[in-house]
């Protein structure tokens, strides 16, 4: 298992930080750049549509997860 990275991002003028597993990250970097959005901004997007008690980090896994999920099913 890959370890956990803390990275840190603006979104909407302030700084986070989330943490990922390294493919999850380049999963990340991967699907904002087949959407053509730099990775804050995809943050950003998700970030904006989570929950507000969800967890970025695991907002951000989830999205992962459903867009591997959508890709196998197409």
């Amino acid at each position: 298992m890959s370890p956990v990275e803390k990275r840190s991002v603006t979104i909407r003028g302030h700084r986070t930080s989330y943490s990922l597993e390294k493919p999850f990250y380049d999963d990340l970097v991967a699907i904002a750049a087949e959407r053509k959005l730099t990775l804050a901004a995809l943050v950003a997007e998700i970030d904006e549509s989570r929950p507000r008690d969800a967890n970025l980090s695991s907002a951000l896994r989830l999205y992962v997860l459903d867009w591997a999920k959508r890709a196998n099913n197409a």
